[in-house]
């Protein structure tokens, strides 16, 4: 039912949205918001665990996050991403470690692009198992962060990828960090929905990394994402004024503290 919302809104030009969560809490307050889909990111690796490449995280820390997001979510669609290591290293265990995500709850996986995507994508979705694919700038193997598809070649590079992907059975397709122009050609050529992530309004749907919107995550910016609070420095006020409170010892104080009747005391 979850993924016929998705085609759904397709279809009735209704935009889809899409956050990313890492743990119990993120997923709890994504699925709250009435997201459509909330995706376990591979970009785990830069916000939560300091690293500097999605490249750096694989299957052991990847399932523990989705199961723990999985626990949280009721309404939302699940999406996780496959480490580089799951499919681009092994495609020949692609298909076991995409089960293992299944297993683990999610309701289907995510793909970036590479030289084999396509019969990798093919074996996963004939064993059962939804696929998202992802084309553009694919963060697990791209050089640099910059925008593709900019000329005429390899904006039909882009576009023959993401119509290669609906072909194998992908459900949707993420689009980074391209023009809104190719963005929007791509969509109106694709039956399957369109998530974007830096490619313009004309998607069928966008996707930010909530720690970017958040204000959370603040080593860098993308000039694609949007800060819709600062909670960092919020944070660091409150942590600051617990620190001041249990100095001075004001915490904590009798209402944050448990008693024991005198009669007890005096027979202890």
């Amino acid at each position: 039912m979850r993924f016929q919302n998705i085609l759904d809104k397709k279809k009735h030009h209704q935009k889809i949205t899409m956050l990313t969560a890492y743990d119990y809490p993120f997923g709890s307050l994504a699925d709250e918001a009435g997201v459509d889909i909330v995706l376990v990111g591979d970009s785990l690796a830069n916000v939560v665990l300091g690293l500097s490449s999605t490249k750096e995280v694989g299957m052991k820390e990847m399932l523990p996050h989705t199961r723990a997001v999985v626990r949280a979510v009721k309404n939302a669609l699940v999406v996780a991403d496959m480490p580089f290591e799951a499919y681009q290293i092994n495609t020949k265990g692609a298909v076991d470690n995409a089960r293992q995500f299944m297993e683990a709850g999610c309701h289907a996986v995510k793909l970036e692009w590479f030289d084999c995507c396509a019969q990798v994508t093919q074996q996963i979705v004939k064993a059962g198992i939804p696929v998202m694919g992802h084309v553009g700038l694919t963060p697990q193997t791209a050089t640099q962060m910059k925008v593709q598809g900019k000329d005429a070649a390899s904006a039909r590079q882009i576009m023959n990828e993401a119509k290669i992907l609906q072909q194998q059975g992908c459900f949707s397709i993420v689009l980074e960090c391209i023009p809104q122009e190719v963005a929007s050609l791509i969509t109106q050529q694709l039956e399957i929905p369109t998530i974007g992530i830096g490619a313009g309004v004309h998607c069928d749907g966008q996707v930010l990394v909530s720690h970017d919107i958040l204000g959370l995550f603040t080593r860098y910016q993308p000039k694609f994402s949007k800060k819709y609070i600062e909670l960092a420095p919020l944070i660091v006020q409150a942590f600051k004024q617990y620190k001041k409170d249990v100095e001075t010892g004001r915490f904590p104080d009798d209402a944050h503290s448990f008693h024991m009747s005198e009669q007890e005391i005096k027979k202890m």
